[in-house]
Parts: structure tokens; sequence; C-alpha cells
């Protein structure tokens, strides 16, 4: 199986334990991010999954979903009221299940694919790899408010480091995408991964460099922290 598609699959499973023994009441709590309930982010998950299988199976299903988000959202709607809508407002436990058994297939389709095949998204199209990763990602990120709100000390692994990666190769589309030019050079990195093993990315730089753990370069670059929350120097 592609590295990325077992890393998406070993951080679903991840965020399985953490909430299947959870009542239904208890999904209903709500995260620190945007007051999203437990069920809220699950279902995110659960419908963007969908997405990615949509534009890996091709034939213009992505773009027929996500034009009807767009128009949902044109019309007033939310990233939660549409989700709820498409799952025809499956929540609890039968909405976790349903999750993890169309997760588990998905790594699989992802895993034999050929990584370097193109696929749709709402931006420009992307490589199988990296759809798979930006999974992992939204996977990790949306975890965290879980992990938060039940405050259990998350236990990461170094497949972060596709995140970390990811983080630093949008370095440049982040500014572009509100219209500034990036400042330059990118910063170099020099990472401790939660094994303990250094990871160094980009040019080498003496003066713009970021240093720190690994998992707190990744919670900032997908805003579950604010960096003057964390010890990156």
């Amino acid at each position: 199986m592609m590295e990325q598609a077992q890393a998406f699959l070993d951080e679903s499973e991840a965020l399985y334990d953490l909430v299947k023994d959870l009542d239904d009441e208890a999904l209903e709590l709500q995260t620190g991010f945007k007051n999203w309930t437990i069920n809220a982010v699950i279902g995110h998950l659960h419908m963007w999954n969908h997405a990615a299988d949509l534009s890996l199976e091709g034939g213009g299903k992505f773009a027929e979903l996500f034009n009807a988000f767009v128009e949902h959202m044109a019309a007033g709607g939310s990233f939660n009221s549409f989700e709820l809508e498409w799952r025809e407002g499956l929540n609890g436990q039968a909405l976790v299940q349903e999750w993890r058994a169309y997760y588990r297939a998905l790594a699989e389709r992802f895993g034999t694919a050929d990584p370097r095949a193109r696929v749709e998204w709402a931006g420009p199209d992307m490589s199988v790899r990296s759809s798979v990763t930006a999974r992992l990602m939204e996977t990790w990120a949306h975890g965290q408010e879980v992990y938060d709100l039940l405050g259990v000390n998350r236990q990461n692994r170094d497949h972060i480091k596709n995140i970390a990666v990811l983080g630093l190769n949008t370095y440049g589309y982040c500014f572009r995408n509100r219209q500034l030019d990036p400042p330059e050079p990118r910063p170099f990195l020099k990472l401790v991964a939660p094994s303990g093993e250094i990871w160094e990315m980009g040019e080498a730089s003496e003066t713009e460099v970021i240093e720190g753990l690994a998992e707190e370069f990744c919670q900032v670059v997908t805003q579950t922290r604010n960096i003057a929350d964390t010890s990156l120097i």
C-alpha cells in the first residue's frame, strides 16, 4: 500500500479508537473548532472522504457533488448543514461505524491507485498521492479538536512528516491565495519527529529557519494551535 494511504488509514483508526466508545450524547459535545460537535467533525471527514473517492473514480461525479456544495453555501448554508443533509441526518455511533467502514475501503482504493495520476478537487487538480495526503492532513487536524475536547494527550507517529511536507510545499500558495507575494526565501525547517529523529526540509539557511517539534509545526500549519502557544522558534 502507498505509504500515504497507510498513514491515512492509521490516523483514521487512531481517531476511531478515540470515539468508538462514546455514547450518542457525548458525540454531541462541542469542540473548540467553531463549536462543531464530534458528530459534525466525523460527518465532515466522512463526506469529504467520499468526495475524494469520487475524484479518484473520475467521470465528473466529484464536480456534481462540489457544485451542489457551492450552491448550498451561496444560498446561506454551511459546511455542517450541507454535510448533515448529504448523510441524511445520520449521527451518533451509526455515523462513526459508517465512517469507519468507508475510510477503510477508501484507503485500499488509494493504496492501489497510481500515485502520479491526476484527480479533480476544489481548486487545481492534484496527484493521487497529494489527494490522500490531504485526507491524512484533514483527519489529523480535525482529530486534534476531539483530542483536546476529551483531554487526551495525543501520541503522534512519524507519518505526520507528510503533513509537515505539505505545510512547507504550500507556503507560497498561502500568500498567493490572498493576492500577496510570498516572502523569500522559503523557511528552512529543522524539526524533531515524534520518534526523536531530526527532519531537515527545504534549502538550508542560517537566518530563515523554523525549529522545534514536528507535531507543533503541523499544528500551526493546520491552524489547530496559535504559534504563540508552541515552543517553535
